[in-house]
């Protein structure tokens, strides 16, 4: 089932969080801590239009709703978003990733979080397990289907 995307909460968590451009994962970790009944996502977000590569990104869901307090650095509208789940954490889970992160590898950012090995690689940089791979996957079809309606209007 494919979640609506509720701009109203994004953009108003956004600014209660002071959300950044270019910092999903950071973005959706505060926005988690800070709403009730939250959990936290990470996956792939496509966006109409070139460079049509799915990137990974991070959000929160509440009940049937994705809250995506990065939406006011994306400059786009909810019907030119899609959003892939790759892996979703329960605030708890979430913060006890972070607080394991932090103390076994202190020099490193915590976020994003990919779980355990083995795992399986795509894309230019990333890797995660299977669910990972999955979501790669539907998110790269997406951006040819965009990719082939955007050529068929020219």
């Amino acid at each position: 089932m494919n979640k609506a995307l509720d701009e109203t909460l994004s953009l108003k968590l956004a600014e209660s969080i002071k959300s950044k451009a270019n910092k999903p994962f950071d973005n959706a970790y505060k926005a988690a801590l800070a709403t009730q009944g939250a959990t936290y996502v990470q996956g792939f977000l496509v966006c109409a239009g070139k460079p049509y590569k799915p990137r990974e990104h991070s959000w929160i869901e509440i009940g049937d709703s994705i809250v995506d307090p990065t939406l006011p650095h994306l400059h786009k509208k909810s019907t030119e978003l899609w959003y892939f789940v790759a892996q979703s954490l329960s605030v708890k889970k979430l913060k006890a990733v972070i607080e394991e992160s932090q103390e076994d590898y202190p020099e490193d950012d915590p976020l994003p979080i990919y779980g355990d090995a083995p795992y399986e690689y795509y894309g230019d940089v990333m890797l995660g397990g299977q669910e990972y791979l999955d979501a790669y996957q539907a998110a790269e079809a997406k951006c040819k289907e965009l990719q082939a309606i955007q050529s068929q209007n020219n």
